[in-house]
């Protein structure tokens, strides 16, 4: 690493998603489809990461240097924290962004420059909403309200976990991180008090070894908290202890995301799935006709994430959970008829309407 790049840390320096960059015009390119509604920003520091999450490419373990290292599988190019604010604020002029993002990492600074970031863009764009992606170990319930104080509306919280065991298995002692589950949760409770309803989420991430089963609880209960559950699928980064860990089907994929959007906007019961010994959905009990106009609409399968100013989800993510060419794992657009049809065969919605799924 050079010297430059040393000294190159936030709070001055912040490193912006490749779509994000885009969209700002600091980088050149398009995004196919669609815009990029929500301003990623994540903090920097040369020593990456201080968690060892198991399948994170900012992983304290992962081999190589810190600033060579992917989120999502995403690259993140650094850029001075304040120019990113002005480009901000000029493209918010009327309401032109939909949302910014602001991404801790864990260390022992990410908590005050986190507040300092955010006051940088409310200064600048006042009106913007902003979400502060949060990591637990860093907060005390004094520290969420400083940082409501700054300017952010909504909490974020990376669980990404559907199970407590899965959690330990891949976020804390299991692999030597900092992270744990009741913590996690306190937060999580802690943030709802003081934001409101549907004001905090938690990230999920399908495919890190947990039973359609265990996520099925966990967005009944996150419901019934009135806290937002945004699933991600699992996308092997190179170099970490998941490399090797195979994705979710497809099929199973579209299925959970159908589960998911029932039991938020339609009430499905928890004893109207059926699982098989396995933890895998066979069985949803809902009529015909809900399936069926749940899926035309397309809703479920796309992305979901903290909204705009109107209600509408901004955080639409391209490529976060898939690259340009392979099957979309989630939708950062509307889908189109042949999209839906594609939904449909992976998810094989005919069987949906005939009695259930396919064991």
């Amino acid at each position: 690493m050079s010297v430059q790049e040393e000294v190159q840390i936030s709070p001055d320096w912040v490193r912006i998603s490749m779509a994000a960059a885009i969209e700002l015009g600091l980088k050149p390119g398009r995004i196919s489809g669609c815009n990029c509604g929500c301003i990623n920003l994540l903090q920097n520091y040369p020593e990456g990461c201080y968690a060892n999450c198991s399948y994170c490419g900012l992983a304290r373990e992962r081999p190589g240097a810190a600033e060579d290292n992917t989120f999502i599988r995403v690259a993140w190019p650094l850029f001075e924290t304040d120019r990113v604010a002005d480009r901000i604020a000029e493209k918010d002029v009327g309401g032109g962004v939909g949302r910014v993002c602001i991404a801790q990492v864990q260390d022992a600074r990410a908590y005050d420059d986190l507040v300092d970031m955010t006051r940088r863009v409310r200064r600048r764009a006042t009106e913007v909403p902003i979400s502060a992606l949060v990591s637990a170990p860093t907060l005390t319930e004094e520290r969420l309200q400083v940082i409501k104080d700054a300017g952010a509306d909504i909490i974020g919280i990376g669980l990404d976990a559907a199970s407590e065991e899965i959690f330990h298995a891949n976020r804390g002692r299991g692999v030597r991180g900092p992270h744990r589950w009741d913590q996690h949760w306190d937060i999580a409770r802690a943030a709802r008090r003081m934001y409101g309803a549907w004001k905090v989420n938690f990230h999920v991430i399908v495919g890190l070894g947990e039973t359609d089963q265990d996520l099925v609880t966990l967005f009944h209960d996150l419901k019934a908290e009135q806290i937002c559950g945004y699933i991600f699928s699992f996308n092997p980064e190179p170099g970490t202890a998941m490399a090797g860990h195979s994705r979710a089907p497809i099929h199973r994929l579209r299925r959970v995301q159908l589960a998911k959007h029932l039991i938020e906007n339609d009430d499905l019961a928890r004893d109207a799935i059926t699982f098989d010994g396995e933890g895998a959905i066979t069985h949803l009990e809902a009529a015909d006709g809900l399936v069926r106009s749940v899926t035309d609409s397309g809703t479920p399968f796309m992305t979901d994430g903290c909204p705009d100013r109107a209600g509408v989800v901004a955080c639409n993510r391209p490529y976060g959970s898939y690259r340009p060419g392979e099957e979309y794992r989630d939708y950062p657009f509307q889908p189109s008829a042949d999209d839906l049809a594609t939904i449909q065969d992976e998810m094989k919605l005919q069987e949906v309407q005939h009695g259930g799924f396919p064991v």
